[in-house]
């Protein structure tokens, strides 16, 4: 057997899918014998009934755990019959010659014991690690502190990434890539297979170091190329990542390098994984408090001056402030507004002046209403309706001003409606088209390119041109997207499509797999994958309703703890009743979700499912049928529906 391909996938159903297609045809062209493996690690967003029902001629190999990549790597490989193995990650597209010409290119070079090829991202741009040096102190060093992303084609501090070689030419190169890696089995019965210490990142560069002491060289060879997600499997700017990545490269040392040498990139390494967590941390806090507290400072600003105005002139309010208390009386207003704000969605996207109004004139209501409790330390109401204005005013004002400074107009209630176009067949087109309105895409389908001029086809009003006028077509209508159809074009001439067309202005990339429901892209390598899907328009996943969700538990928890001496002897499990008040309560479970979650989304696990509702005292339902209940849940939720589901099921409130 010439070839065996093996991917792990964990919860990629989508991408899978995507990945085994572009495999099934990459493997037509290779004309001599070949298998693929997929080593499921435990997916709950179903892919493994996905591979059965369309890959039937894909080996599954079934874990009921994670046992992490290098594991499940080597399950395969020592299953695996073929003279080459692949391994290949489960977010991306090879083209069809890759495998022919991957094969051929080792088939004359014997001294070679691995190859890797060019990678691109979702928008056809060159990812750097498609060639890599050794992670030598000294290298890790020029990397960690950012001397390597300055001077990317030094031959002194690019060395991680090789910047100085012409990503168009074919290297001898230390380090492959784990998301492309064609090993010879001869090479690894020799050097041994992927080590399990590393339970995900560091072991092909493990692995590669061992080849090339073992007497193999590693080729970086660009004359094919594959689509690599990247963002969607290793979701590289969570902090999780950085610990994961770095803490492999410590492994790498302390089993290669002298001890010395070890001892002195592990301090690198410790330093680099707080160093680049803690900036990874601070970027997200940064970026979701910055905007609260600009406005924070709006509305305090504002009231000061209004206080300071109102005593002086008007003579009124608290004298001489007779408590500490007056100090955070304006601070207090300001929270108040601010919280009522949020709750209303004034922080949602896209913008709305109506979300920011309601949440003020709430709080100004709740803010005089609770000061009439506390007459000597109170305002007048027309100091603080006086606040409630400015609060609206600098909310809707400080919006303005960052739109004008961002895109230079004042159309701040217009929402960009996206521009799309279709590349394929008048067919797919149509298809493209109902999945994108069953999924709720707010977007403006401009029409579709042909890739295969028919002048016996009817004319159509939604046809823009051929595919040698794509350039234009995108000039012309200013497009933001671009939707590949997978059953129309090869993965080689969508490739090409996405490097040769222009990268300015910027347009985003998506592919429709052949015989899919999904249509795939990422934004960028440091982006998660995306997909437009049929059940993507949830409305329990709004932000709003997300909102309205929790407080209703914290609501619904408080309640049921405080009527408990009561409430408890009416339910089975006493214990777990008050066990699951706290447990809601911290937010820790939520009373009704979803236990067959899409492993896309993170959820709250929940004690009570929508399909509980249902009579099942005649007989269980059967899986597919709560999977349904759930999805009907998540898609017309609204709070009545907990609150049905909770009397329902009300002696059941202690259970697990």
């Amino acid at each position: 057997m010439k070839l065996s391909v093996i991917i792990v996938n964990y919860n990629v159903s989508y991408f899978l899918s995507q990945t085994l297609l572009s495999v099934r045809r990459a493997l037509e062209k290779l004309d001599a014998p070949a298998e693929v493996f997929v080593v499921d690690n435990n997916s709950v967003d179903g892919s493994v009934a996905m591979v059965r029902a369309r890959f039937p001629e894909v080996i599954l190999l079934e874990n009921k755990h994670n046992p992490g990549f290098a594991k499940a790597n080597n399950q395969a490989i020592r299953q695996a019959q073929g003279e080459y193995i692949l391994l290949l990650n489960p977010d991306t597209v090879v083209e069809e010659d890759t495998f022919r010409v991957c094969c051929e290119f080792l088939d004359n070079h014997s001294e070679g014991g691995g190859l890797g090829v060019k990678m691109l991202d979702g928008q056809g741009k060159f990812l750097p690690e498609s060639k890599r040096g050794l992670p030598t102190p000294r290298v890790a060093f020029y990397k960690v502190f950012g001397l390597a992303a300055l001077f990317p084609g030094s031959r002194t501090f690019g060395r991680y990434h090789l910047g100085y070689l012409d990503k168009d030419q074919t290297h001898e190169v230390d380090v492959l890539s784990g998301a492309f890696m064609l090993l010879r089995k001869k090479a690894l019965d020799a050097v041994g297979l992927l080590d399990e210490d590393y339970f995900m990142y560091g072991e092909d560069i493990d692995l590669s170091y061992r080849l090339t002491r073992g007497g193999w060289k590693n080729y970086y060879f660009p004359g094919t190329r594959i689509i690599h997600y990247k963002g969607e499997s290793t979701k590289r700017t969570s902090v999780n990542y950085v610990f994961v990545f770095y803490r492999a490269m410590i492994v790498f040392a302390r089993k290669h390098f002298a001890p010395n040498q070890a001892g002195v990139f592990s301090l690198l390494i410790h330093l680099a994984i707080w160093l680049r967590a803690g900036m990874a941390v601070g970027r997200r806090v940064l970026a979701g408090v910055a905007p609260v507290l600009l406005d924070a400072s709006l509305l305090y600003g504002g009231m000061y001056l209004l206080k300071n105005y109102w005593e002086e002139y008007q003579k009124q309010g608290p004298a001489d402030y007779p408590s500490p208390l007056m100090q955070v009386v304006v601070p207090a207003y300001v929270l108040v507004w601010l919280g009522c704000a949020y709750l209303s969605g004034s922080y949602d996207k896209p913008f709305s002046a109506w979300r920011i109004i309601r949440g003020i004139v709430i709080g100004t209501v709740l803010i005089s209403a609770g000061s009439n409790f506390l007459e000597s330390y109170r305002y007048s109401n027309a100091l603080i309706l006086l606040g409630g204005i400015w609060s609206i005013l600098a909310l809707i004002g400080r919006r303005l001003i960052s739109h004008v400074v961002q895109h230079r107009n004042l159309r701040l209630m217009q929402s960009h409606q996206k521009k799309i176009a279709i590349v394929g067949s008048a067919e797919e087109s149509r298809r493209v088209r109902h999945l994108l309105e069953t999924a709720g895409v707010q977007a403006r389908i401009v029409g579709h390119v042909t890739p295969i001029a028919d002048p016996t086809a009817p004319p159509s009003r939604y046809l823009l041109g051929q595919l040698h006028q794509l350039d234009e077509i995108i000039r012309i209508h200013a497009l933001d997207e671009l939707i590949f159809c997978g059953k129309d074009l090869s993965a080689t001439r969508i490739i090409s499509l996405m490097i040769r067309l222009p990268q300015y202005p910027p347009v985003a990339y998506k592919i429709l797999p052949e015989d899919s429901e999904y249509i795939i892209g990422s934004s960028s390598k440091d982006a998660p994958g995306e997909y437009y899907a049929l059940d993507i328009a949830l409305n329990l996943f709004q932000p709003q309703r997300a909102r309205t969700k929790r407080l209703l538990d914290v609501l619904t928890s408080l309640s049921l703890l405080l009527a408990a001496p009561l409430l408890v002897w009416f339910t089975r499990e006493k214990s777990g009743y008050l066990r699951n008040c706290l447990r809601v309560l911290l937010g820790k479970r939520t009373w009704v979700g979803l236990r067959h979650a899409d492993a896309s989304r993170r959820t709250t696990p929940a004690v009570f499912s929508p399909a509980d509702s249902a009579d099942t005292a005649a007989a269980p339902l059967p899986e597919a049928t709560r999977r349904r209940l759930e999805l009907l849940y998540a898609k017309d939720y609204t709070p009545s529906t907990d609150l049905n589901i909770l009397v329902r099921r009300f002696r059941w409130l202690g259970q697990e």
